[in-house]
């Protein structure tokens, strides 16, 4: 018989959200809490792809939590959880293998980030490239990517972009920008962050264009339009240019490569990424999500000496 906490969790909307409900409560300290969530939805649901995803939250969250005792061990319990739980599910044909993959990136992620924590930087960079060889061609790609970049980016030269394809104009090559500062802001058509950061963007290029900052937007390919609708490349590149023209028009100087593969390269699972790039061509900055105008400020300086 299931419990009573499990039975509420069926009848409500919350229960298909446990990845959510369980960030909730572990942004609140609230590990019990979570755990309870768990234990529940397990009793009720069994094992599915959202409760592996949900404890892959809490070994972040237990990660994060630096001011509790044995929190790495507590971290590295629930991504080794999750990874026991997900592995059986990746083989042989299931129609929601997609979903498991996606609950496989974030069990990487975990870990990954708690050997860092541990001094393992090395090793967990190794780790995760081996898992970029495995997942190469996955919707966790560039998952996996943003974090080796994280761990290994900064410090070393920025990767070329592809600039076959694009809107505004031509893309210069980060090689022939040497002698200035790159801001790369890798936005999608369909982010609201990436449009909240374009007045930010506009504003700083104004005060730090003329001291040599160069800014370049890369944008790609999502398979869908308006609504979600399916949309073959040919049908979504002028979508994407419909966009870039109503919200992105304070940055219409912006060169904007279309290219899959430079989302890849640059691990831009999260939209905005924004990365800096110093007047050597070294990445200095590289930043998944959304940044203040102060925070930007000081990364674009730094970039400019």
């Amino acid at each position: 018989m299931r419990t009573l906490l499990a039975a509420l969790l069926l009848a409500s909307s919350a229960f298909a959200g446990i990845v959510d409900d369980v960030r909730a409560a572990i942004n609140t300290g609230d590990f019990a809490g979570a755990d309870r969530l768990v234990q529940a939805y397990r009793q009720a649901r069994g094992v599915t792809p959202e409760l592996a995803t949900a404890i892959a939250w809490e070994a972040r969250g237990a990660l994060a939590a630096k001011n509790v005792a044995g929190n790495l061990d507590r971290a590295a319990a629930y991504a080794d959880q999750a990874r026991q739980m997900i592995l059986p599910n990746l083989s042989g044909p299931r129609v929601d293998h997609a979903q498991w993959v996606t609950a496989i990136g974030a069990a990487i992620e975990a870990q990954a980030q708690i050997m860092a924590a541990q001094g393992e930087t090395a090793e967990a960079v190794t780790f995760l490239r081996t898992e970029l060889k495995t997942y190469t061609g996955t919707s966790i790609q560039e998952r996996i990517q943003k974090n080796i970049n994280l761990l290994s980016l900064e410090g070393k030269p920025a990767p070329a972009l592809d600039a076959a394809v694009w809107f505004g104009p031509q893309p210069p090559s980060i090689a022939s920008l040497r002698g200035k500062a790159i801001l790369l802001f890798f936005w999608a058509h369909w982010c609201p962050d990436c449009k909240a950061t374009v007045p930010i963007i506009a504003g700083l290029m104004k005060k730090y264009g003329p001291q040599g900052l160069a800014l370049i937007g890369p944008t790609e390919y999502y398979g869908y339009v308006a609504n979600g609708a399916d949309a073959p490349p040919e049908v979504e590149k002028p979508y994407i240019e419909q966009i870039r023209r109503q919200y992105y028009a304070p940055l219409s100087d912006m060169p904007a490569p279309l290219s899959n593969a430079n989302f890849a390269r640059y691990g831009a699972s999260s939209t905005p990424t924004l990365v800096m790039v110093n007047r050597k061509g070294i990445v200095s900055w590289y930043h998944p999500g959304a940044a203040t105008e102060p925070e930007l400020a000081m990364q674009i300086e730094k970039a400019l000496r």
